[in-house]
């Protein structure tokens, strides 16, 4: 079955791969020995730290050195970026570039009566439109189609960010812990580059804990042995902490955690990604789409202020690591930065969201000494915005400068 999914997708794929070309901002990639140097009134370097009248030299896929001394290399190709800000790639660790609207006007399922091609132009779409917001190295969290799109992302078949893939999700609360086990395995030899399960039901439904805690310490003591991360969907405390206390990497949403909860978080070194609001405001603003009742709607609208109090109260905990993600779904990519504007509000400061989307980012994917960071050594991905998001963060959402991998997309 997986292998029939996998051709269907690729032969899709195929079809749409001469509008996908035609589709970028810019030439084909640079070669290993192109040169560019870049030069931009301000850099944040995605540490926290910033620089003013700064030159960027690329080197084929990596940064080769960051000046604020003029430089001038014949025959490199000059970027002059005025007056805007030159920050790293930004990084989004909770993605569904899968979800789409059909034909029909509702959320893709497997209901949907789209043709493989449209399906694939679709999640083309949403990795540009990702691309285009700055985003250039992101996490999907459960799909089987990722494999295919991580492929044709990576090899620029199709302009979009680089993706990490979990393939699937682990929900069911039937299996036993051996074999939960052996899915991990299993997902580890399909390529997984993260392992993503629900310890809780949804926010709809309470978000009771699911899985026992025994599956859990299961699920991610075995993922951890193969040397993959784990990503948990927890709503409730008790989920919440039955994710810590098993040892899995980095909790999800974290709707109703309390101070008890953060402060587990932070003494065991997980990693939270909470949500504060787009996820749950694109719902509300397109129900139709995923047809939502008036009653299936109260819980994400109650979600907004209930998320946002807790955020409050955990970018005040000592010592918890607290990453950008947004769970962008349908309708909604391409928007990412809206999160880093209500993490903002929600009294995190402009900075500290901007270093979550990259240095700290790039550190909760195993990734740190080459994402993340505009330095000399790193994976050139760069993005610029008109105005300084450290002081005004809703310039993040001006993107005028994309590139990934020493190529230049916008």
């Amino acid at each position: 079955m997986l292998r029939t999914v996998h051709t269907t997708v690729a032969v899709a794929f195929a079809t749409v791969l001469a509008a996908a070309n035609t589709s970028r901002a810019q030439p084909a990639p640079a070669v290993a020995d192109a040169i560019s140097v870049i030069h931009s009134a301000t850099l944040l370097d995605g540490r926290g730290a910033s620089m003013r009248n700064v030159w960027v030299v690329v080197r084929g896929r990596r940064i080769e050195r960051v000046s604020t001394t003029a430089i001038n290399i014949p025959g490199a190709r000059a970027i002059e970026l005025g007056s805007a800000t030159l920050l790293p790639g930004l990084i989004d660790g909770h993605v569904h570039p899968g979800w789409y609207v059909d034909r029909q006007g509702k959320r893709n399922s497997a209901r949907s009566g789209d043709t493989p091609a449209q399906a694939a132009l679709a999640r083309a779409g949403n990795l540009y439109a990702t691309l285009m917001a700055g985003f250039t190295t992101i996490q999907s969290v459960g799909g089987i189609e990722d494999l295919e799109l991580r492929d044709a992302t990576a090899r620029d078949i199709i302009p979009g960010p680089r993706i990490l893939t979990s393939i699937t999700q682990l929900s069911s609360t039937r299996p036993s812990p051996d074999s939960l086990r052996a899915q991990v395995r299993a997902l580890h030899a399909q390529t997984a580059d993260l392992i993503k399960l629900f310890s809780s039901s949804g926010l709809g439904a309470g978000g009771a804990q699911t899985l026992s805690d025994e599956q859990i310490a299961a699920i991610c003591g075995e993922a951890k042995s193969l040397g993959l991360r784990t990503l948990v969907h927890a709503i409730s405390a008790v989920s919440i902490r039955a994710a810590v206390m098993g040892g899995c990497t980095q909790i999800e949403h974290g709707t109703f955690a309390t101070d008890v909860e953060l402060k587990l978080m932070a003494q065991h070194g997980t990693i939270f990604d909470p949500q504060v609001c787009l996820v749950f405001q694109n719902y509300v603003d397109h129900p139709d789409a995923y047809s939502f009742t008036d009653s299936s709607l109260a819980p994400l609208k109650a979600a907004i202020p209930t998320a946002t109090a807790m955020f409050a109260r955990a970018i005040n905990t000592p010592g918890l690591k607290i990453v950008f993600g947004t769970d962008a779904v349908a309708l909604a990519h391409g928007r990412n930065a809206e999160e880093m504007i209500c993490r903002v509000r929600a009294g995190q400061s402009a900075m500290d969201v901007i270093v979550s989307a990259t240095s700290a980012g790039a550190a909760a994917l195993g990734m740190a000494e080459h994402l993340g960071v505009v330095a000399g050594g790193y994976e050139a991905d760069l993005v610029a915005v008109d105005g300084d998001p450290s002081r005004d963060i809703t310039a993040m959402q001006r993107v005028v400068f994309v590139m990934r991998g020493g190529t230049r997309y916008r």
